[in-house]
């Protein structure tokens, strides 16, 4: 029985792609995006889209990052945990301004639901102002006062004049599942887990 799995483009698509299906060769390019053996079809799609495809039970099980899944929380079955893909989701800003209770602070984000949670949490009124793009450049130029954002090893936010105030969670890549299909098909899903290398 095909496995149909759903993997994010960029970096962490063709990292799990080393870490599910080595040695077979990477077989993705901006074009093309879908891949199909006799035992797996992959899907390559936008990372905010894995979970989509996922839920909806097109693809069986697929890797995302777990800051995604926390902040869509949708209704998939979490696996497993994966050694990559490591990050942080923090509270960012330039160094003058200081994250703290007060007045009103302007918040910019891809994540407003993490980031709505984590300031009522600390007692902190915030104007949300939900971005897509580049979201460092919102207290740049006066739009924010600091960003919530995923960060890796801090050099943007460095080339910038950004600083981390405070880190709300760390993130890795995570297996998920349709809980429909993770029990038709369990053992072959079991089967692409045992293949998972230690490293890639």
């Amino acid at each position: 029985m095909t496995l149909t799995v759903a993997l994010p483009k960029g970096r962490l698509g063709k990292t799990s792609w080393e870490y599910l299906f080595d040695p077979m060769p990477y077989p993705f390019d901006d074009r093309k995006l879908t891949f199909e053996n006799d035992a797996y079809k992959v899907l390559w799609v936008k990372p905010s889209d894995v979970l989509t495809y996922v839920e909806a039970g097109i693809a069986d099980c697929g890797i995302t990052g777990l800051d995604t899944l926390n902040e869509l929380n949708p209704q998939v079955y979490r696996i497993k945990a994966l050694p990559y893909g490591m990050c942080q989701l923090v509270v960012a800003g330039p160094k003058k301004v200081s994250e703290s209770a007060g007045a009103t602070l302007k918040v910019a984000t891809k994540y407003p639901n993490l980031a709505r949670k984590y300031f009522k949490e600390n007692g902190q009124k915030i104007q949300l102002i939900p971005l897509q793009g580049s979201v460092e450049l919102a207290p740049i130029v006066g739009l924010s006062d600091v960003i919530v954002d995923i960060v890796e090893t801090g050099s943007t936010l460095k080339a910038n004049d950004l600083e981390v105030k405070k880190t709300i969670m760390t993130s890795h890549a995570m297996m998920v599942a349709n809980p429909a299909k993770h029990r038709l098909k369990f053992n072959e899903i079991q089967t692409l887990l045992e293949n998972i290398r230690k490293e890639p």
